[in-house]
């Protein structure tokens, strides 16, 4: 869960140049955070496409207290409004995160409350737990989250990253398994998603017990992003088009394609196909299907359709 201390974090990135921000302004509702939150800018490039930018790039936009609360607000009300269909996730400033803001969060993280080793050690898995939720929450919302990564993701940005259904990076982008630079094994998601993203186990234990950085390139090769964009205006753009082509499709397709490929990545082929079967003997008496249907034949594009909220 950790990264690296505050002074560390501003000794690395302190030199790292300007990026694009023509879309990135154009995507966002403000110059900084949206109200209620602190953390977090949400846009609304159209009606149903949600922009999540984390959004504290004084900061390197490390992960306070604040954060860790605020993304399961967000998250758990984007799953409930019946407008989104996609989300995309993204970064303000230079970097998209440089992972915990050890700073802010010290205090409980390293003097847990507790009159002894039981009482302790309940505090913290209990505060472990929590901040688990920050990234599983991603996981669960049935929307498609489309996250962009420019800069360094670091620590909790991987945890963050490989929650996420689709991962685009700019050129610049490398990403690193920190956590055992400040002595302890990752906790909040990235040991338990990583090795089903990447595929390479052999890979996997390389970039956790070593903590060396993942480039962009590499970060292609071995499936960690699919796509690499030259700049992150270009990224920005291509995560837009991304999240159009995603939101122009039914959101009883898309929804219940994301939990089906959720399910079946942590379940059996036949578990899979069980489970495929009773959730598609509801869903596929929507309109839906048939809307869709009609414009194959009729060699409509699929974005003339108009479906219904879910």
């Amino acid at each position: 869960m950790l990264s690296f201390f505050a002074r560390s974090v501003l000794k690395t990135y302190g030199g790292f140049g300007p990026c694009g921000h023509t879309i990135i302004r154009a995507m966002s509702s403000s110059g900084g955070p949206t109200a209620p939150y602190t953390t977090l800018a949400i846009s609304h490039p159209t009606p149903t496409i949600t922009q999540v930018e984390l959004h504290r790039p004084d900061k390197r936009n490390a992960m306070n207290k604040a954060f860790w609360r605020e993304m399961v607000e967000c998250f758990n009300q984007i799953s409930d409004d019946q407008e989104c269909r996609v989300v995309v996730f993204s970064a303000a400033g230079k970097v998209f995160t440089a992972g915990i803001d050890l700073m802010d969060m010290a205090s409980d993280i390293l003097q847990p409350e507790g009159d002894d080793t039981a009482r302790i050690s309940w505090n913290l898995r209990k505060f472990i737990q929590k901040y688990q939720d920050t990234f599983s929450v991603i996981e669960k919302c049935p929307k498609p989250v489309v996250v962009a990564v420019h800069g360094a993701c670091v620590g909790g940005g991987v945890d963050l990253i490989t929650a996420c259904d689709i991962r685009l990076c700019s050129q610049d982008a490398w990403f690193q398994v920190k956590e055992v630079d400040v002595g302890l094994a990752a906790d909040v998601g990235t040991l338990q998603r990583l090795p089903k993203v990447i595929g390479s186990r052999s890979l996997v234990n390389e970039l956790a017990l070593t903590a060396r950085k993942m480039y962009a390139d590499e970060a292609l090769n071995c499936g960690l992003v699919s796509r690499i964009f030259s700049d992150k205006e270009a990224m920005m753009a291509g995560a837009l088009e991304v999240a159009e082509e995603i939101a122009a499709r039914s959101p009883v397709a898309v929804q219940g394609t994301k939990v089906n490929l959720i399910y079946s990545r942590d379940h059996s082929v036949a578990e899979g196909l069980d489970y495929m079967a009773a959730w598609n003997m509801s869903m596929l008496q929507t309109q839906d299907l048939m809307k869709s249907a009609q414009a194959s034949m009729e060699k409509k594009d699929v974005k003339s359709i108009k479906f219904s909220k879910l």
